[in-house]
């Protein structure tokens, strides 16, 4: 298996949706920005790390949306994984739950 290869089930997690929806990266290894921007409806993502492996990847821009909403699940792993984080922010829109090796 290639050194950037990983069996982790990428998750889309939407604020309209209670459970998380399995995607996959189109080359089957890796998301790159574009298509990222159209999977979160965004311009500009920001990465969020849960721990050494896991990362959230967010729309960075999405508490400037009208309307915006709060995606619970996310905000709930990211206060999970990142306890100082709880009460500070939360987490809007749209976000990918995935390894760090499946972004570049």
């Amino acid at each position: 298996m290639p050194a950037t290869a990983t069996t982790y089930q990428p998750q889309l997690l939407d604020p309209h949706s209670a459970a998380p929806q399995p995607t996959s990266p189109a080359n089957g290894r890796s998301f790159r920005l574009a298509e990222l921007y159209q999977l979160l409806d965004c311009r500009t993502v920001e990465v969020v790390r849960l721990s050494d492996e896991l990362i959230l990847i967010i729309d960075e821009e999405g508490k400037f949306r009208n309307p915006a909403y709060l995606n619970l699940l996310a905000t709930y792993l990211w206060y999970k994984y990142q306890p100082a984080a709880r009460g500070q922010d939360s987490i809007v829109g749209r976000a990918l739950l995935c390894h760090d090796k499946q972004f570049k």
